[in-house]
């Protein structure tokens, strides 16, 4: 049964937008009916409509993150509601245009159509009667039908545009906010610390301390805590044990020869050139200082990363390799034959040649060996750790039938040391519950674990006996900053009557010409709104980090003149101005057009479309 709604709406502002609401149709199998699913005014909205474009914001929210997202996240996150609302409010205003009788004619619609992809010939990328003929079938409509819908949506987009167009705030709106935004004043700043306070902060009595725990009671909680029996069976674990003899580690070292003893070789570029002459050409403007060799690859319309040939040896470069290796670093040499045609050589840099004889890689070797026999012992327990655990074994007894290890561990969502340095191991616990079964989990490394969760502590605070020495350190520093603003504050009365920083003691810093939209390193946020908020001449002292930064506005300067970035941002802040203009005369026009509207919406139906995305 429909439920009747009414002013309960979201806002979903399309200005100057014709939506084609199926363009994501095909790109998911939904066996949904062309019922109703909700009615505004005269128009409705159709179940399969609404899952099309629902469809259609899963696809962009996944390419988006280049994940798939499913429909619980979709939920959870609003998304079916947003799109139901965006069509909702364009029902209403293609209502109001046929109320109003505006229309739009058949070029209008058939522009619209031929200019959406779906109908498109995918050889010539241009429209397609055939493929036209055959997508909209595929919706579940007829032709006539489906041009119907987009004359709707036209002449709503329409109204939409009669709304909105032309729209200028007040003419001098875009100087004067440009103008506030341009101003520039010059300032005089430093930072201060703890050296600036002529006796250290007093450490606090019992009293202060316990106010200060109290009142800072979130920065001294646990957060919750969970007992964990671990059942780990870990490739590092094992590998200590191993050990091999010389024979099968020489082995390893033969085959991996290559890897321990490498010859000597260059970074290179190499650029070729279409003939001997105008490689010659080229090397002798960059002997005699008229180009760089960079200059011609850009020229050429070339990156440097286009002609790079990496890290090679002499037999890489082939005929090349005598003149590129006995060549100085930044030296190019060349014209030399390859198979690419004429070119020169750039050598960037020398790669020494190493070798590495068998007795220092042995401990390598035999660590590599061991984490890869201790691998493999764990996959042969897996199955027998699994049956165990199914057989009704509890974990504290697996060690008595494998090479398991079991532990204790309390765990919080903060810790990533020992086995919460695994995040398979993370997730396990994060999501865990008292009295779940002990599956068997596998690690990146190799490993694997089981885990019972065995005690849930709520988050408490810590007695402030037990976290006294957090807590005085704490309050020191609180106080300690907060005594460095204080003295920054009686600084500033004597900045603003002459005297200088350097006569303070103070390292100052010059910044001129700061605006509103000026970012300054190491002063904190909301500073530059502070500049503009204290009178010229005046100073002021803001807490920042573990001490203050202080202040003096020194002068105030108008706008630059004919500046190209004042020029920009006149013309940014009318376009905004008009933007915002049209957006608040668009939500004002949809509000009393939806109060005007009957607007009833099947809950079931949206329920049903939802549930075919599960």
């Amino acid at each position: 049964m429909a439920t009747k709604k009414k002013s309960s709406i979201g806002v979903y502002i399309v200005l100057g937008v014709v939506v084609v609401s199926l363009l994501g149709f095909g790109s998911t199998n939904l066996s949904l009916s062309n019922n109703t699913l909700a009615s505004v005014g005269d128009k409705e909205i159709t179940t399969q409509e609404f899952g099309l474009e629902l469809d259609q914001a899963r696809q962009s929210l996944s390419a988006q993150y280049q994940t798939p997202i499913s429909m619980a996240q979709m939920q959870a996150s609003g998304i079916p509601q947003d799109v139901l609302s965006g069509m909702l409010n364009r029902r209403i205003m293609e209502n109001a245009a046929a109320d109003l009788g505006i229309s739009a004619g058949d070029d209008a619609v058939r522009e619209s159509v031929q200019a959406n992809p779906l109908f498109q010939s995918r050889l010539t990328g241009q429209f397609d009667r055939d493929t036209y003929r055959n997508v909209v079938s595929q919706m579940g409509t007829r032709e006539a039908r489906y041009e119907d819908k987009v004359r709707d949506e036209v002449a709503g987009t329409l109204l939409q545009l009669g709304l909105v167009t032309g729209i200028e705030p007040a003419t001098n709106f875009a100087e004067v906010r440009a103008e506030y935004l341009a101003t520039r004043r010059d300032i005089t700043w430093a930072s201060l610390d703890e050296s600036i306070l002529t006796e250290p902060v007093a450490a606090p009595t019992d009293e202060e301390l316990a106010a200060y725990h109290e009142a800072h009671a979130a920065d001294f909680t646990r957060p919750e805590t969970k007992v964990i029996t671990v059942a780990s069976l870990l490739p590092s674990d094992i590998a200590e044990s191993l050990d091999f003899d010389d024979e099968t580690l020489r082995a390893l070292y033969d085959q991996r020869f290559d890897v321990y003893n490498t010859e000597e070789r260059r970074l290179v570029e190499r650029l070729p050139f279409a003939d001997q002459a105008a490689a010659e050409e080229a090397k002798a403007a960059i002997d005699a200082g008229e180009t760089t060799f960079d200059a011609i690859v850009t020229e050429r319309g070339l990156t440097l990363d286009d002609i790079d040939l990496g890290d090679v040896s002499k037999r890489d470069l082939s005929n090349a390799g005598d003149a590129v290796f006995a060549a100085e670093t930044g030296e190019v040499v060349g014209p030399i034959d390859t198979l690419v045609g004429p070119a020169l050589f750039r050598m960037n840099a020398v790669l020494a040649a190493d070798s590495v004889p068998f007795e220092e890689a042995r401990e390598e070797l035999r660590n590599e060996q061991a984490l890869t026999q201790a691998r493999r012992q764990i996959a042969e327990q897996a199955e027998l750790i699994t049956d165990e655990l199914a057989g009704g074994v509890a974990l504290q007894d697996l060690p008595d039938s494998t090479d398991i290890t079991v532990s204790t561990v309390e765990w919080t969502a903060e810790d990533t040391d020992g086995m919460a340095a695994y995040p398979e191991f993370r997730e396990a616990a994060a999501n865990g519950e008292i009295g779940d079964y002990p599956e068997v989990i596998a690690l990146e490394d190799g490993g694997l674990f089981a885990m019972e969760i065995t005690e849930v502590r709520e988050p408490e605070v810590i007695p402030l006996d037990e976290a006294r020495a957090e807590v005085e350190a704490a309050w020191m520093a609180d106080a300690t900053r907060n005594a460095i603003v204080e003295k920054g504050r009686e600084l500033t009365g004597e900045l603003a009557n002459g005297a200088s920083f350097e006569e303070l003691g103070l390292s100052p810093q010059q910044d001129d010409n700061v605006t509103r939209r000026t970012f300054i390193d190491r002063t904190p946020q909301g500073f530059v709104q502070e500049v503009f908020a204290t009178n010229i001449g005046e100073a002021f002292a803001v807490p920042y980090a573990d001490g203050a930064v202080i202040a003096r506005v020194d002068e105030e300067k108008a706008p630059e003149q004919g500046n190209a970035d004042t020029e920009a941002l006149m013309t940014t802040e009318a376009e905004r101005a008009a933007n915002g203009l049209a957006e608040d005369i668009f939500l004002i026009t949809l509000r009393e057009l939806e109060a005007k509207t009957e607007v009833d919406i099947n809950d079931a139906a949206v329920s049903a479309v939802l549930t075919q995305f599960q």
